[in-house]
């Protein structure tokens, strides 16, 4: 090997560490782009079944089915937000400047409540809290809203961008594929289309099936609260059951939520007769919610629509969450499902891969 040979061999690594690192530079300079297109994607993945049906059994046109399905998305978000808004602003007026002072107060009130029931049973492990000023963190919550009410223009932007791209993945399901079959070699072409047709079919089901299963837990937790009389019931359920979205985390951050929401709703009533049995009844009827989720929601939903073993999902979500953190515990599911499929059709002769995608 002479001189020009490896001078030759050093520029064209050069160029593809600077190829990489300008693409890497680019993807990141429009990542806003790439979220907007994968949540556009999976509108799409859920709509997909009602297109089916309009386009098939009432034999309405591509265009008057896409169209359809978006007036019925846009339709539930409007009712969604005309549901919640209201409910929510109402839960925010302790947050507001003018409501600082109030919340901690009530907040302290809480405190004082269960230090003297501790007092009570001669336990002293709060007697400490009352001095401290943990509370003047709540300070910077009004600055948080600010921020929040700043960026609504953006958040306006970004739904007009994922309601549009939707609109045409929704109008051409080949789109996205078609752009990714350009880089694909030709040889591969007909299997990468039929890997496609598979992939959209169980991740349609797959998000679908979230939205049942936060659906059943929302009618759950809507139905405790209202037993007990907790105020806002129906945000604290909204919130509490879209936090299962993040597996394993969400539940518990869900918990959290309630107990605290649950606890600050009776302030002013007694807390050893009134609040304490209150609150524990709650979160009894949480743990039970969750053990339905758990144990007979999660189940069926992830077997019925991904094909994929209970323990196989636990520890694909596990690994997904130890690689990439939360974003990898929501995303691991769809992803590892997507390439069980790609998997099947380029190595069908493999044994691992024939195990694990027997039942697609």
């Amino acid at each position: 090997m002479n001189s020009k040979e490896i001078s030759t061999g050093i520029l064209r690594a050069l160029t593809i560490i600077v190829g990489i690192a300008l693409l890497g530079y680019f993807l990141y300079a429009i990542q806003s782009v790439i979220v907007y297109i994968i949540i556009a994607a999976v509108i799409s993945l859920i709509a997909r079944p009602l297109i089916l049906f309009l386009r098939k059994r009432l034999k309405f046109p591509n265009t008057l089915s896409v169209i359809t399905a978006m007036f019925a998305l846009i339709g539930l978000l409007i009712g969604v937000i005309g549901m919640f808004v209201p409910l929510i602003i109402k839960q925010g007026e302790s947050l507001s400047l003018l409501q600082t002072d109030k919340l901690q107060q009530n907040i302290q009130s809480v405190i004082n409540h269960v230090n003297e029931y501790f007092l009570s049973k001669d336990i002293n492990l709060l007697s400490e809290l009352k001095n401290v000023d943990f509370l003047s963190g709540f300070q910077a919550i009004p600055n948080l809203l600010n921020y929040v009410a700043g960026t609504l223009g953006s958040l306006s932007i970004g739904l007009f961008s994922v309601l549009f791209i939707s609109f045409f993945f929704m109008k051409d399901s080949r789109l996205l594929k078609n752009a990714i079959v350009t880089i694909i070699p030709n040889k591969s072409e007909s299997r990468f289309s039929k890997s496609t047709e598979i992939i959209k079919d169980l991740l349609s089901r797959y998000f679908i099936g979230l939205v049942l299963q936060i659906t059943i837990l929302f009618v759950l937790y809507t139905i405790i609260l209202l037993i007990f009389g907790i105020s806002n019931a129906i945000v604290i359920a909204f919130l509490c059951a879209l936090l299962n979205l993040i597996p394993y985390i969400g539940p518990m951050i869900g918990a959290v939520i309630m107990f605290l929401l649950s606890m600050t709703s009776n302030l002013g009533q007694d807390f050893q007769t009134e609040i304490l049995p209150t609150t524990s009844y709650v979160m009894i009827g949480y743990l039970i919610a969750q053990l339905v989720d758990n144990f007979f929601s999660q189940p069926f939903i992830f077997s019925k629509t991904t094909k994929s073993h209970p323990l196989e999902i636990f520890l694909i979500i596990i690994i997904g969450g130890l690689l990439f953190g939360v974003i990898g515990m929501i995303t691991a599911v769809p992803m590892y499902t997507a390439l069980k499929v790609i998997l099947k059709e380029f190595l069908s002769d493999n044994k691992i891969v024939k195990s694990l995608t027997k039942d697609i």
